[in-house]
């Protein structure tokens, strides 16, 4: 079975495998607490060009969802958020449980704009309604999508005009930023949002995210947060080493080059579908896309490929979501695409 189900179904990269193998005798404090950690968070701030945030090693994406709106909002403010949104389509509720409102919106590439910010706040009235507080966006998004440097822009005034915050979702950072059509670096994010993450699960490392803080209402008192909800690891030292490996060399570590390598094998998978002459499902150049086969076709392909069905079957068709990862290689995409042409 070759797999395009997701960019977490292998465990690590070699190198930070080697890493973990290397450093897995040394005491260390926990909790995040150790010199890994606390290296890997300096890394994090050479990388980004910002030395006033806070670093924090999070178990998962999830959790660094969660946590960051929880710690940033208070009971009666909300967040706002494309319909399509992890937050809102594969957490559980988990931020509501946590006690916020998500107030969602179409989008139909899955970006959120200024205008869905403006609808927000039409919708509030006084202190019978929900406050949108922060404004929750994922790059690349959950439709393989990335903003540019404008809209990311033009975003972040809306919410400095609105006395919002700003936050990203990083899971799969690196293949938007290594992504032909990006024009937004990771020190713009830097200075435009007010917390992101840098996501390793879906890029290398065997779990672990690295969210940044740059406002300090945020981040005050954001490890008790952590705490409450679970989120403490305690050998955090397993992720500092596992970034300190994935980020040595900054921009030509290989957690970019993964990232590109995730990207590369898309291409060629699109390419190879769109020879074939079959469309896609919205307009992703990252490594997620969405072909739409016959459904007999999908049925084939399911005998020696392991994907998503995106969508119920409509007119005969089922649109699929194929996803390459660090571990891809040509040989699994060639063997789609002569699997398709039978």
């Amino acid at each position: 079975m070759i797999y395009f189900r997701s960019d977490y179904s292998q465990g690590a990269h070699p190198d930070v495998l080697q890493a973990l193998i290397d450093t897995n005798l040394e005491h260390a404090d926990g909790y995040a607490l150790d010199s890994h950690s606390e290296h890997a968070a300096q890394m994090i701030k050479d990388l980004i060009g910002r030395q006033d945030c806070e670093v924090y090693m999070m178990v998962g994406g999830t959790p660094s969802n969660i946590i960051t709106i929880t710690a940033a909002l208070r009971s009666y403010e909300a967040v706002v958020a494309p319909k399509s949104a992890h937050i809102c389509t594969h957490e559980c509720g988990g931020v509501e449980a946590a006690g916020h409102k998500i107030m969602y919106y179409d989008a139909e590439d899955g970006k959120l704009t200024p205008e869905h910010i403006e609808a927000a706040w039409d919708e509030f009235e006084d202190d019978h309604t929900v406050i949108p507080k922060m404004a929750s966006i994922s790059h690349t998004t959950e439709l393989g999508t990335i903003y540019t440097k404008a809209e990311l822009e033009a975003l972040s005034r809306c919410c400095k005009e609105h006395d919002m915050y700003l936050y990203m979702d990083g899971a799969r950072l690196g293949t938007a930023l290594t992504c032909e059509d990006s024009d937004l670096t990771i020190k713009d994010i830097a200075q435009l949002v007010d917390a992101f993450y840098i996501g390793g699960t879906k890029n290398g490392a065997l779990l672990g995210e690295a969210v940044i803080i740059f406002n300090k209402a945020i981040s005050d008192h954001y490890r008790w947060v952590i705490k409450q909800h679970c989120g403490m690891l305690a050998k955090g030292r397993l992720i500092g080493v596992q970034f300190e490996a994935l980020l040595k060399g900054g921009e030509d570590s290989i957690y970019f080059q993964m990232a590109a390598h995730s990207n590369a094998m898309a291409k060629m998978l699109r390419e190879g579908i769109e020879k074939a002459g079959y469309g896609f499902l919205g307009n992703s150049h990252t490594n997620q896309i969405f072909p739409i086969l016959p459904a007999a076709k999908v049925k084939e392909l399911e005998e020696n490929f392991f994907f998503y069905e995106w969508a119920p079957e409509k007119d005969g068709m089922i649109p699929i979501r194929l996803v390459t990862s660090w571990g891809t290689t040509e040989d699994d995409v060639k063997a789609f695409l002569d699997a398709l042409h039978k």
